[in-house]
């Protein structure tokens, strides 16, 4: 066949010399190879030539048992988990000197099973290096840290003194309830914002993060920033400081205050911030709080977002609070418009005849009032809303209102359902926390378990709102527990639900009464 000819086909009868691969004998052993640079074989190479020489096979890493960090030579602390990419890459950072030396390629790398309680961790290493004119040549070689324990400089302090922090978070809020904090908590939860937290102590009005360096605390505040309107001051006080060596060792405080407007807070808008607003309300309602407040008015179902800044500006307060809501049960709607999504939220506005629960047997007062419920309502449902009509109010706004305006009589703000028993087939995680003398009285311990058990069931009505957080399977749950629930009831998909892992060695540990401080505190 000519050179550049197509080859003949597989049917077309002509002879087509099959292609062997050459082959030559190894020159050491006379065995049958393929030809390569050095004229040897595989396994001549490897018994001639060892690319592992020099490559260390013992090692040695320091590691911090109260805050599973890892030293990361000189004086930084890096956290990773068992057999984690973070541990590989901090391990692997301690050969790459001695590879780069040799002029060897790591081409894998993986963890090989060790006792927990040996100290040990072992790796197997795939080495590539180039021998013999070009021949590469392949190897494993595995290698063995020591695992020395040392307390890193923040858990030394803290355990010498645990009020030698550095910096400390303030964060309140000056509301009657919890709630703001309570959904905060499971959002730090989730992002691991507050694990670097010496403790969490609870404070009138709010909590305290106490911190081992002041960057971590402005972690915090940076991402508490991200998630509701705050307001922010820092301050400083000095400690100690050597005219010597010119080092000043101060501690600083970090004062985050909270929006007081809160979801489902009802809202009286003065005629001035009316008009900036661009003719909202004058009543409104607060539907969301995140880095901005969400504003509804119930009439229009108009919406204007406000952010911090802003709301400074006005610097308005609520007329009504979730405290002060009143149960009513419909007894007619009818709908005046279609139904529309607004940032995600359904609403259709209705007009509702509704009386209040505590009247029946009373009197016969009803209100027909205009809702953005209608979706939600029916004939027979309980609702809770805002009683204008017979509230004491305290707020000159609120006049200014009802002097100008014609305001309905009742606002309602969500639909109500029955109480359920307190079982449930999940469940949330708590920050380990320091109580007080103050929040330790039994009325104040029973608020606190009002509040949460209002909260569950705020999560159970609105799915926004588990979106958010992390809610785990109860293992100890029965189905039989929740015969007793109506099945118009909201209750959490189980779809939704993470499942609660729980490394051994911490169990050990909490059975044998040797629980740290981060034991599980489950709610």
């Amino acid at each position: 066949m000519l050179p550049g000819s197509a080859a003949p086909a597989a049917g077309s009868g002509m002879f087509v010399p099959t292609q062997t691969v050459g082959t030559v004998l190894c020159c050491i052993c006379g065995v049958a190879m393929q030809p390569n640079p050095a004229n040897m074989c595989a396994r001549c190479i490897r018994a001639r030539v060892d690319i592992t020489e020099g490559v260390p096979r013992h090692a040695a890493v320091v590691y911090c048992p109260d805050c599973t960090s890892y030293l990361q030579p000189p004086r930084s602390w890096l956290r990773a988990g068992p057999e984690s990419p973070e541990l590989m890459q901090i391990l692997l950072r301690r050969l790459n000197r001695p590879l780069a030396r040799l002029r060897v390629s790591l081409s894998a790398a993986e963890f090989v099973f060790s006792e927990p309680h040996s100290k040990r961790l072992r790796l197997k290493l795939r080495l590539r290096r180039e021998v013999f004119n070009a021949v590469v040549l392949e190897q494993t070689h595995p290698v063995e840290f020591t695992v020395h324990d040392r307390l890193c400089d923040a858990c030394a302090r803290a355990q010498s003194n645990p009020d030698q922090w550095v910096a400390v978070v303030q964060l309140r809020q000056h509301v009657p309830h919890r709630r703001t904090f309570l959904y905060l908590e499971q959002l730090l939860l989730k992002h691991g914002q507050a694990s670097l937290a010496l403790r969490v102590a609870a404070a009138p009005g709010g909590l305290d993060f106490f911190f081992g360096s002041r960057s971590h605390a402005a972690r915090l505040v940076d991402f508490l920033a991200t998630v509701a309107p705050v307001q922010t001051q820092t301050a400083k006080q000095l400690v100690s400081h050597d005219t010597k060596s010119n080092v000043y060792n101060y501690k600083h405080t970090f004062s985050v205050e909270i929006c007081p407007i809160c979801r489902e807070d009802l809202i009286a808008l003065s005629p001035q911030v009316s008009r900036d607003l661009g003719g909202l309300g004058p009543i409104v309602l607060c539907i969301k709080v995140t880095n901005a407040i969400a504003l509804l008015d119930p009439l229009t179902l108009r919406v204007h977002h406000l952010e911090e800044k802003k709301y400074r500006v006005y610097n308005f307060k609520a007329a009504l609070t979730s405290k002060q809501l009143v149960e009513y049960i419909v007894l007619d709607i009818e709908h005046e418009s279609p139904e529309i999504t607004i940032d995600g939220s359904r609403y259709q506005l209705a007009y509702a005849q509704v009386a209040r629960v505590s009247d029946f047997g009373k009197n016969d007062t009803m209100f027909t009032v205009r809702t953005h419920l209608g979706h939600l309502l029916n004939p027979g449902d309980l609702a809770l809303g805002y009683d204008l009509y017979g509230a004491n109010l305290n707020d000159d706004d609120m006049d200014t209102a009802m002097m100008r305006h014609s305001l309905p009589e009742v606002i309602l703000v969500k639909k109500s359902f029955a109480k359920r028993p307190r079982t449930r087939r999940w469940k949330l995680k708590r920050l380990p926390m320091e109580e007080d003398a103050v929040n330790k009285a039994k009325g104040e311990l029973e608020k606190r378990a009002d509040e949460y058990e209002e909260f569950l069931r705020d999560l159970e009505h609105n799915s926004d709102i588990r979106f958010q957080i992390d809610l785990y399977k109860d293992e100890d749950y029965r189905s039989e527990m929740a015969s007793t629930i109506g099945d118009d009831v909201p209750t959490v998909p189980i779809e939704e639900l993470i499942e609660d892992l729980s490394l051994g060695d911490d169990e050990e540990e909490d059975e044998g009464g040797e629980g740290n401080a981060h034991a599980d505190m489950v709610g």
